[in-house]
């Protein structure tokens, strides 16, 4: 049975509960925002691998969208979201409203991303990942989790998360889980739904320019790059905002020199809908 609660004092007895009620092993914690797909039941069902219990957030946080952005639009299908926990086992689903998460309205002290957040989608959405790790950070307080799990999908989001919860000793394992595509290609993701029948074809570029790039990943950091713009290029229909290679262990930009694994990151607007996606690559150079 999946449980629901709507209130930090529901959350904490029902976690009571159903840990006191489940074999002794950890507490796993899966965060969305809603409008749950294959993707996040994957999440799930590798938290239920290693969890005793399995708790959801579905929250839709306001502090992560600016001005202008998709918050009035953004899918909400909460009752399809409870029918697929209840598929795949969750224990509890955490489904707060804002003034929940955040009693005193938009909070005073915020967890900084720091100069990381500044570069590729944050450059694109300033503030963006601020809202992100404030989010998270105070989910992860109030779950108490043992293993937090998100996708590589959002990699830039997944790599900050990792750090802060390392710089700030939270005391959590974070647990990362490959991006989840659909039979063409396309990485599986909420805004997916508001692609039209031609949208979600010209939307395939995305994952073709990244393999196109790592067909090039012998040639150097520079061919990767140049292979993956040449393939979005040339559909006119889509607007390429970034494609960009970084290192993934310090989520910074590599240069000509660069070998080893990277991760080939882009985000474009399709129509009226940003979408990301990348793929990690081997990169050397020919001699």
């Amino acid at each position: 049975m999946t449980l629901v609660a709507t209130t930090r004092a529901d959350l904490a007895r029902l976690r009571a509960d159903v840990v006191a009620g489940s074999a002794p092993g950890a507490v796993a914690v899966v965060m969305t925002m809603g409008a749950l797909h294959a993707g996040h039941a994957e999440l799930i069902r590798c938290a239920r691998e290693r969890a005793a219990v399995v708790i959801v957030t579905v929250f839709l946080n306001p502090l992560q969208f600016a001005p202008g952005e998709d918050l009035a639009r953004y899918p909400q299908t909460f009752d399809s979201d409870l029918e697929l926990c209840r598929s795949v086992g969750v224990d509890l689903v955490f489904a707060p409203t804002p003034d929940v998460v955040y009693p005193d309205d938009e909070p005073l002290v915020t967890v900084s991303a720091g100069p990381a957040g500044d570069r590729l989608e944050g450059a694109s959405r300033p503030g963006h990942f601020d809202g992100v790790l404030t989010v998270v950070a105070k989910l992860l307080h109030l779950t108490s989790p043992d293993l937090a799990y998100f996708g590589q999908k959002d990699a830039q989001q997944l790599w900050l998360i990792a750090r802060m919860v390392r710089d700030l000793d939270f005391g959590v394992e974070v647990v990362s889980v490959p991006t989840v595509r659909d039979e063409s290609g396309l990485a599986l993701s909420s805004r997916n739904s508001y692609l039209s029948e031609v949208d979600r074809s010209d939307a395939l570029v995305l994952s073709a320019a990244l393999r196109a790039g790592a067909t090039h990943s012998d040639e150097g950091s520079s061919a990767v790059l140049a292979a993956a713009r040449e393939v979005v290029d040339e559909l006119p229909a889509v607007a390429l905002d970034y494609v960009a290679l970084v290192d993934p262990g310090t989520f910074s930009t590599v240069g000509d020199a660069y070998e080893g694994e990277a991760i080939l990151v882009l985000a474009a607007r399709v129509g009226r809908t940003r979408l990301i996606d990348n793929l990690t690559v081997s990169v050397s150079r020919k001699v």
